[in-house]
């Protein structure tokens, strides 16, 4: 597994870990997976764009 360390504005970090609590509830390894789903997401985003051009 990878590790990646980010800083991130403050607000921007307690509204992900309120939706991440409202959707996986307290589990370990939730943080992980909405980050890693995230990421995912943002790849696919950006590779489909990269296809149209």
């Amino acid at each position: 597994m990878g590790v990646i360390t980010v800083k991130i504005p403050d607000e921007l970090e307690v509204k992900f870990r309120k939706k991440i609590l409202e959707i996986y509830g307290v589990k370990k390894g939730v943080l992980g997976m909405a980050i890693t789903e995230t990421i995912e997401l943002w790849l696919e985003k950006y590779e489909n764009s990269e296809k149209q051009k």
